[in-house]
């Protein structure tokens, strides 16, 4: 073992080796006209661990040593040819116990139920210098605020999002880069957000039991098929975030599931082990190895595949020890708490580790709690994400938006009340795929009320979230209001484009997300209290709000959305002249604005379930020559 290999081996087993990826795993390498490929693991607990694969055979394993007493195994392989492509598993004996597993450091995978490991390797040349130009200028903290760009999400599950027609078969990541970036570009989005496209055996879990950490899934093509894509929509200048699920892992045999014959990178106590709602296996956060690996995974991905983001999944599940769990199922902690310090500590560590060397990429936390600190820096004891989802803003807001507008003015505080906390993290304001689906109701169905008034609520529902502070998501489909749920087994509905209402609310959806792009009052002081402010916010019996954006530089658009059966009249004073510079389509001859001169008080009538943005009319300046 060369002394490189040695000091990899050392961070490994220490929780600070944050590529090793290029440690475990096949490692290939030249010598002469012989191809070297060097094979390692770790299975601490294995009393032998050998190669099985096409090139050797499948029922005599190649034996690997063990070379650290913590437990990594190697053997080396020579061969006359590339073995590029070929398939191999780790068999691993404790006892009486035999297991057949991939190699979790894998590049590439079968996937499946079978889950062989398929050695891989490519030279991919990526032509994206200009997007990762542009990302190192413009994400980033500055005297402006942090992240003072847009940032509009396109959240996306890759193989329901479209089929072929003929077969229901997937469209392949190269077949996607053909279409999927210029949509993106003309409907106004940022970044395209995929549910995980990490190997994933079970279609129904939507990507999130993960079994190949390092493999992007084999059900779309290969690796540098995904590179190709991700270099098209950077070169359309779209963004990509993947969501990473490092939280736990299923139970699938070929998995890290009990991976040397009894627990090793799920928690070894039966009160952390498992998850009750999604049947797999909490990851031993505290364990420095699974740091290693971990961290390794998301590194792995920011580098070699350029991503621009990651969403953490389920933050909640690693940061409280009775998460998904009943009275007398968990222990508390040594302090007497239900806080993770471990998994606190471990997100911190991760967060901290990603920001050194990508001081541009987003980190974004799907937590569900209220744990305070999720987007704090970790130098001032936070966890250190740049983003945080608004889950609580997006279930009370459905609420509302499901309630008879008759009764609307008893659930007021969903418009308002989420001003009150929107500064103290930095929030994404999520229409997620878990909002529309297992009898949630797709977004245009949550409405209330007839088939015309649920298409004019959404639009004033989506201008609404567009201009509150906090950046944007929205899960494919909405855009053009699919009723039914999403299905992830079958295409979105495309077919309804061919139906005037939902054909004009995509059009409406690309206009909204256009005018975001163009007015920074909409998104550069998204994590300052100067960058809201509110006009009327308490017209509960007019189901209406009336508010301010301002800019860095101090521009400004004034927001009224009236969410009532009914047209609203507001008065509001102290103000410069106003015009409409954007609407939700529906306002018709019904909106009204009028403005006196000697009180400089405006007048304002909005039509029912729709709303209106407005700017200051500058006046003009007569010079006297």
């Amino acid at each position: 073992m060369s002394k490189t290999d040695g000091t990899a081996q050392y961070y490994f087993h220490q929780g600070t080796n944050f590529s090793s990826f290029d440690y475990l795993g096949c490692q290939e390498s030249r010598e002469g006209e012989k191809y070297v490929y060097r094979f390692r693991t770790w299975a601490p607990n294995a009393d032998f661990v050998g190669l099985v694969s096409d090139f050797i055979g499948w029922d005599m394993p190649y034996e690997m040593h063990k070379i650290s007493e913590k437990g990594v195994w190697e053997c080396e392989y020579r061969s006359d040819i590339s073995l590029f492509g070929n398939a191999y598993k780790f068999m691993i004996r404790r006892g009486d116990k035999t297991v057949l597993k991939g190699d979790p450091y894998a590049k590439f995978s079968r996937g499946g139920a079978d889950g062989a490991s398929l050695i891989y390797k490519d030279n991919y040349k990526w032509s994206d210098k200009a997007w990762l130009t542009w990302r190192k200028k413009s994400i980033r903290l500055d005297k402006c605020g942090y992240l003072n760009t847009p940032i509009n999400i396109y959240e996306m599950h890759f193989s329901s999002f479209i089929r072929h027609g003929q077969d229901n078969s997937y469209y392949t990541y190269r077949e996607m880069a053909d279409i999927l970036p210029s949509y993106l570009k003309y409907m106004g989005y940022t970044h395209v957000e995929f549910l995980p496209l990490t190997e994933y055996p079970y279609d129904g879990s939507w990507g999130y039991q993960v079994c190949g950490f390092f493999a992007p899934t084999s059900r779309f093509g290969t690796p540098e098929d995904l590179k190709h894509l991700i270099d098209k929509l950077h070169n359309a200048g779209i963004g990509v975030i993947m969501d990473w699920v490092p939280a736990h892992f299923p139970k699938d045999e070929w998995g890290l599931y009990e991976f040397d014959g009894g627990p090793l990178y799920e928690y070894q106590g039966i009160d952390r082990q498992n998850s009750r709602s999604w049947g797999t296996r909490f990851f031993d956060l505290g364990r420095e190895e699974v740091q290693s690996f971990l961290i390794s995974s998301a590194i792995y991905f920011l580098r070699e595949f350029h991503i621009d983001g990651l969403r953490v999944d389920a933050v909640a599940s690693m940061i409280y020890l009775d998460y998904d769990k009943e009275p007398g199922e968990w222990i508390p902690n040594s302090d007497g708490g239900r806080e993770n310090k471990e998994g606190i500590a471990f997100l911190q560590k991760l967060n901290a580790a990603i920001f050194k060397e990508f001081a541009d990429v987003l980190m974004i936390a799907e937590e569900s709690g209220s744990f305070a600190g999720i987007t704090q820096p970790v130098s001032l004891g936070g966890l250190g994400f740049s983003l945080k989802w608004n889950m609580g803003w997006a279930n009370d807001f459905y609420d509302y938006l499901s309630t008879d507008p008759y009764y609307r003015k008893y659930k007021h505080k969903a418009l308002n009340f989420p001003i009150m906390y929107a500064f103290d993290e930095n929030y994404v304001m999520p229409i997620s795929h878990d909002e529309v689906v297992h009898g949630k109701l797709s977004l245009i169905d949550k409405m209330y009320g007839s088939y015309e008034d649920k298409f004019s609520q959404m639009r004033a529902a989506m201008l609404l979230m567009m201009s509150y502070p906090g950046k944007k998501l929205t899960f494919m489909g909405c855009e053009f209001a699919q009723f039914r749920e999403w299905d992830y087994e079958n295409s979105l509905e495309w077919f309804m484009l061919d139906y005037p209402n939902h054909r004009a609310m995509r059009e409406y959806v690309a206009a909204l997300n256009r005018f975001y792009l163009e007015n920074p009052p909409m998104w550069s002081l998204d994590f300052d209290r100067a960058g809201f402010s509110w006009i009327l916010a308490d017209e509960a019996d007019k189901n209406t709000v009336l508010f301010k954006r301002f800019d860095s530089i101090g521009n400004s658009l004034t927001f009224c959305i009236n969410l009532s059966g009914e047209a609203q009249t507001m008065t509001f004073g102290g103000g410069a002249r106003l015009e409409r510079v954007f609407d939700t389509g529906n306002v018709g001859d019904g909106f009204k604005i009028l403005y006196d001169e000697m009180t400089q008080n405006t007048e304002l009538t909005v039509p029912s379930f729709s709303g209106v943005v407005l700017k200051e009319i500058k006046a003009k300046i007569k010079i006297k020559i």
